[in-house]
């Protein structure tokens, strides 16, 4: 009769971590569906839009965006486009070499999380721009930024100095 019991209690024990795990995943997408959030789209707004000043003799700059996404769903951003600029804009990672050099590595895109947001900085994403005519400080290039779900969106970037405080820049 023990090695019954010992045979039911594994048993039971073997069972029992799966079913906790599925009402525990029950349970997060019960709160998730209770706070509204369930299936609901992305929203994905700009807060923030700088580029940086082009410096001589170079030919391209950066421009940076802080992306907020209140919907329920991760969005992606995919493309970004701007009649300021003499060629396409694209999104590019900063990486550092083993002997301390910089360099902007072009990514085909990056994901907006759901409830959170993407924050672009010089040691991170970014987007590299080849500017049209000359850019002076304080003036606003526009851009568009295209998503996988959501609508484009139209914002005007500010030109900052590079280490030029960004935080209390005006909404795009």
């Amino acid at each position: 009769m023990p090695a019954v019991s010992a045979r039911l209690r594994t048993s039971f024990t073997a069972a029992g971590a799966p079913v906790l795990a599925c009402g525990l995943a029950l349970a997060g997408l019960g709160a998730w569906t209770a706070n509204g959030h369930a299936g609901s789209p992305p929203r994905v707004a700009v807060s923030k839009a700088y580029v940086y000043l082009p410096t001589v003799p170079t030919p391209e700059t950066a421009a940076f965006f802080t992306l907020t996404n209140v919907g329920g769903s991760a969005d992606r951003l995919v493309h970004i486009a701007s009649t300021d600029t003499v060629a396409p804009p694209r999104l590019s990672e900063h990486h550092m070499t083993s002997s301390g050099g910089a360099y902007r590595q072009p990514v085909s895109s990056v994901v907006v999380p759901a409830g959170e947001g993407l924050t672009m900085t010089p040691h991170g994403i970014g987007v590299t721009v080849h500017p049209k005519g000359t850019w002076r400080s304080g003036e606003k290039i526009s851009f568009t930024l295209r998503f996988e779900h959501g609508e484009p969106l139209r914002v005007r970037a500010v030109v900052v100095r590079p280490g030029e405080q960004t935080d209390r820049l005006p909404r795009p």
